[in-house]
């Protein structure tokens, strides 16, 4: 990973804030957007005490023979609801050490939940649809975010002090698909990172009915 670019903006709020807005960006080798990846920081005092909640729906959908979102964050505990929006009927597995399981064969319009106990990396597929490939990344804190279509992600409200930023994605070219780094957020403000990852291509894979 190397980095382009660190700009630290405290003119955003005022000098006392004590919370600030981690943004990074993310780029490939060709200096293209990297979606999809999430975005994870821990701060060196602890994240705090409470249960862990994000403002997206905790769902993955079977639709048009894909699965959406193609990844999906939700905090370790959440029961995720996994419907089926096609007309033909799908098996959804994992076989990821976290939650290894077993949706047995469903239709349209039905739905079906599991809940991630343990933090990690859940790897879904369909037992009829080989194309059919998504992600659940189990996180154990409340400041995490998924890059968006301009390889955007913001995590909003990080305590000052130092800590550790990660920075995860299905495809990306580093040990358990995930690099870290030491930061420092500051009393308020803005700090953004720019930086260029590598990712390979995903493989490709045909439905087998």
């Amino acid at each position: 990973m190397r980095m382009l670019a660190f700009v630290l903006l405290t003119a955003l709020v005022a000098p006392c804030a004590r919370a600030a807005d981690l943004q990074v960006v993310l780029h490939n080798a060709k200096g293209q957007p990297v979606r999809d990846a999430v975005v994870t920081y821990y701060p060196q005092g602890g994240a705090g005490s409470g249960p862990i909640r994000f403002d997206w729906p905790y769902r993955m959908a079977q639709q048009n023979l894909q699965f959406d979102p193609f990844v999906l964050v939700v905090p370790a505990g959440a029961t995720v609801a996994f419907p089926n929006h096609d007309q033909v009927r799908h098996q959804v597995y994992s076989f990821s050490p976290a939650k290894p399981f077993e949706l047995k064969l469903y239709g349209r319009d039905e739905t079906r939940t599991i809940k991630f106990d343990r933090v990690g990396v859940i790897a879904l597929g369909c037992n009829i649809h080989d194309s059919m490939v998504a992600f659940i990344k189990v996180v154990d804190t409340p400041f995490a975010a998924k890059t968006d279509a301009q390889g955007v992600a913001v995590l909003h409200g990080a305590p000052a002090g130092p800590g550790a930023l990660k920075i995860w994605h299905p495809y990306m070219k580093a040990p358990g698909n995930e690099l870290s780094e030491q930061v420092s957020a500051p009393q308020g403000g803005v700090l953004r990172r720019v930086e260029t990852v590598d990712i390979r291509s995903p493989p490709i894979r045909r439905n087998s009915y």
